[in-house]
């Protein structure tokens, strides 16, 4: 693996992107270039993007898409270019983040070092660098999927491993994963298709590794924070397409059971913190998306080469550490009676 493509996409980010590319711009690793990926802003981003083409030359492209496609079409259509021109592996980089100057180099040595790792990640950290965004994304025995180490203190952060899956924030694809699985699901447009691809790979016998020496900085929320209901109705609309895409037969229903009880539980709290219109809107495009998912399933599951038990290993067997209150004390008063 020689050559990386960094793509970076960037949707009225006008004020994130010069800190952004100037990061990746200065990457020690030998061999790269900047794809970013401009989702149709309207607030000036062109004309930055114009004149860092300008100074940067052949070190960066850009795609200028007439409308929003969304997180997984937006980076689609940079990952295709990157392919086209012979890559080894391609970065992904949110434009609201930096990255330290071996952030790269520390994740393409990942890759080549460990033929059977399709995906790595690196330690993304809050803007203030005292506390963690991500290392690395779980996948729980309740059906969610969460960042891996939140919110913890910095020097807190695990050491470099195998993890489920990978944040699409900050991290390195191999080419040849790609070309075995495919891209990011555009059904998606935003949250969890990390998830996804992660699931994916795992499902066809790559695995995903965290490398703790590979920082950025993230500013988190300062895209979908401009839409609000947003997140909150990709997340509903999300959830049951990660389920029946992916989750492989034996733990179908081991999963299953537990989901539709934490699924009815958020979409009633979401009523309760006046988000009930957004969410009902996901629940209800998430039932149209689920019926597609059970066509994608299949071909996501010829592709398994791994066993359920070895899916089972690597979840997270837990409820999600942000998930507090009745259902908590639910399960908690469940095992105590069994």
């Amino acid at each position: 693996m020689n050559r990386v493509a960094i793509v970076v996409l960037n949707w009225n980010g006008a004020d994130l992107l010069p800190a952004c590319l100037d990061s990746l711009l200065k990457q020690d690793y030998p061999d790269f270039f900047v794809i970013v990926v401009d989702n149709g802003s309207a607030d000036g981003s062109k004309e930055i993007l114009e004149r860092y083409q300008v100074e940067h030359g052949k070190k960066l492209q850009t795609i200028f898409n007439a409308r929003n496609s969304g997180f997984a079409g937006g980076v689609n259509i940079g990952i295709r270019r990157a392919l086209e021109q012979g890559v080894g592996a391609v970065a992904l980089f949110n434009n609201d983040a930096v990255a330290r100057p071996n952030w790269l180099t520390k994740l393409a040595s990942t890759l080549r070092s460990n033929p059977q790792v399709g995906i790595t990640t690196g330690l993304l950290l809050h803007g203030d660098g005292q506390t963690i965004d991500s290392s690395g994304d779980y996948y729980s025995i309740w059906g969610l999927a969460f960042p891996r180490s939140r919110d913890e203190q910095t020097p807190s952060a695990p050491e470099s491993g195998y993890v489920f899956g990978a944040t699409g924030g900050a991290s390195l694809y191999r080419a040849a994963t790609f070309q075995e699985i495919g891209l990011f699901d555009p059904d998606f447009f935003a949250y969890y298709e990390d998830v996804d691809i992660s699931f994916r790979a795992q499902l066809a016998g790559w695995k995903v590794y965290y490398a703790s020496d590979a920082v950025a900085f993230h500013k988190r929320g300062a895209t979908s924070d401009r839409m609000p209901g947003f997140a909150k109705y990709q997340m509903f609309k999300n959830l049951p397409q990660l389920f029946w895409k992916n989750v492989p037969p034996g733990l179908l229903l081991t999963i299953g059971w537990r989901f539709k009880i934490i699924y009815l539980m958020m979409f009633f709290n979401a009523f309760r913190q006046k988000s009930g219109w957004p969410a009902l809107k996901g629940v209800a495009a998430g039932l149209w998306y689920a019926v597609k998912s059970l066509t994608k399933r299949s071909d996501v599951q010829k592709l398994r080469k791994v066993t359920a038990t070895y899916i089972d290993s690597i979840i997270y067997q837990d409820l999600p550490p942000s998930q507090k209150g009745r259902l908590r004390k639910l399960v908690r008063r469940g095992r105590a009676t069994s």
